[in-house]
């Protein structure tokens, strides 16, 4: 330990930078001395001193014949969850400008990595300790968990770990959804760290309240027991469209966005094309997002719920088209793809409680929710949402936990709606959503006013108008230069041809 803190004291000196380079070295040493911090912790300061529960699998195979298939299934369905990634890159980087792409492939790529590094240090066990769902979850309480840090101890089990992976690709989702939102104009260092703490922090204690055995599950309002949220419209997507509202709403808006009387520019994309793409498979995976959520194959309700994420999300997609073909005689694709995207979160809390006709009807008040969202968030709050993630996960994510209340048929755990007479479970979905802002609105503010205050939130004026690809990343998306090819330069950690930042 002496020679760690003497080698962290020679990378690291603890003075304030004050040139351009400078300030770039302080913040890569501030990122090492926080990744050496947090392995440091985890392979010196949490042994495992305890034998781990069941780390290869045979006594739980032994005690559970079904238990193979079901966290095959699990797996899987994680897996389709993770390949998501993909598609909010895909949507968000042909929904802005070409010089900005490899700043986006870079925080929609790295953002994953960093909030499931911040998840398996710390988010998981503030998220589940205490919930005795598995192995190493043992300690915690109906607010915050203190068991299964860094899947270290008995955490060190099968079950845990198929629980932590697919965990971990909501907590990823729902960080990624503000990478539109800022887009084209925060930092790269400055995003990233926001990654690390909702990942960490943000995301983990309001899912315990609900996915953790918290307070929220718990919670008894006239004979209905506990808020549902089945597949996350609020633990994913409203945590995540209000981390995007506050995020943009601080970051300040594109240069070009608003004219001097406060009127909004469209800034168009680059890539229609990338955005249908994004869609396309950002369906595909909401089939692992719901029916996954059931974490059992042998659970055969995963038939309805896939077909109910299904017809949500098709209805939004039509609706939304022909919604603006009414209005301006045009068919655009980008209508019936962010309707589609809305109509998925929507049903993506009720998406178990319900009949299919009911999906059909959420999907379709998704559309007018979200577009009268996008009026307020640009035209009255002024805020630049660049890729429209607050209007279709935040209001969508909204409507879907209201509509547990309203929809949900009692034939599945026992929830019922407003459709057969119950009104409990509408109070404890409101309670919820209330829950859900007191917590993530000043926490995120707080986040990122920090990280003003610190490394600083936006690129200078000069870098925005030249795009961040270069200033931020020495390449480009699409290069034009036509000069003959030079030999390519060798990184300091020998990988082949990334240019220095002095290049």
């Amino acid at each position: 330990m002496k020679h760690l803190l003497s080698w962290i004291k020679e990378k690291v000196p603890l003075r304030r930078f004050k040139s351009g380079r400078e300030s770039w070295q302080m913040q890569r040493g501030f990122l090492v001395l926080a990744l050496t911090v947090i392995l440091g912790v985890a392979f010196f300061g949490v042994p495992a001193i305890v034998r781990a529960a069941d780390p290869t699998g045979g006594d739980t195979l032994k005690a559970n014949p079904n238990a193979a298939v079901n966290m095959a299934w699990t797996l899987i369905t994680g897996f389709l969850v993770w390949f998501m990634q993909l598609g909010f890159a895909f949507l968000g980087a042909g929904l802005i400008r070409s010089k900005n792409n490899v700043n986006y492939w870079t925080k929609s790529f790295m953002d994953f990595c960093i909030a499931s590094l911040g998840f398996w240090a710390f988010g998981f066990a503030l998220m589940f300790g205490g919930s005795k769902f598995f192995p190493g979850l043992e300690e915690g309480n109906s607010w915050i968990g203190f068991s299964g840090f860094f899947l270290s101890g008995p955490a060190y089990d099968v079950s845990t770990i198929m629980m932590w992976f697919f965990q971990m690709v909501f907590a990823a989702t729902a960080c990624t959804i503000v990478a539109g939102a800022v887009a084209e104009r925060m930092k790269i260092t400055a995003y990233l760290a926001y990654a690390f703490v909702i990942g960490a922090i943000i995301y983990p204690i309001y899912g315990k309240w609900i996915w953790g055995g918290g307070w929220l599950s718990t919670l008894n309002i006239l004979g209905a027991t506990g808020a549902r949220d089945f597949a996350g419209s609020g633990v994913v997507h409203m945590v995540g469209g209000l981390a995007a509202l506050i995020g943009a709403a601080m970051v300040g808006p594109r240069i070009g966005k608003y004219n001097a009387d406060g009127t909004p520019n469209t800034i168009k994309g680059h890539n229609l094309p990338f955005v249908v793409v994004g869609t396309f498979i950002l369906f595909f995976g909401w089939f692992g997002f719901n029916p996954g959520s059931t974490l059992a194959a042998t659970d055969l309700r995963i038939s309805v719920i896939a077909v109910n994420t299904f017809l949500a999300g098709v209805t939004g997609a039509v609706v939304a088209l022909y919604w603006v073909f009414a209005k301006t005689g045009k068919m655009d694709i980008i209508a019936g793809c962010n309707g589609c995207l809305v109509g998925l979160v929507a049903v993506t809390a009720p998406c178990a409680f319900i009949e299919p006709w009911a999906a059909v009807v959420i999907g379709a008040i998704a559309v007018p929710i979200m577009i009268a969202t996008s009026h307020i968030v640009e035209k009255v709050l002024k805020v630049d949402d660049a890729v429209g993630a607050v209007p279709v996960h935040f209001a969508g994510g909204l409507w879907g936990l209201i509509s547990v209340g309203i929809f949900a048929d009692g034939t599945y755990l026992g929830v019922k709606g407003l459709i057969t007479g119950e009104v409990g479970q509408l109070l404890l979905q409101l309670v919820d959503i209330a829950a859900l802002v007191a917590w993530v609105a000043p926490t995120m503010a707080l986040t990122f006013f920090v990280i003003k205050k610190t490394i600083g939130l936006r690129a200078s004026r000069k870098e925005e108008l030249r795009g961040l690809d270069i200033p931020e990343h020495g390449i480009e998306s699409y290069p034009t230069d036509d000069t003959e090819a030079l030999p390519s330069p060798v990184s300091p950690v020998g990988l082949p041809g990334i240019a220095s930042r002095e290049r």
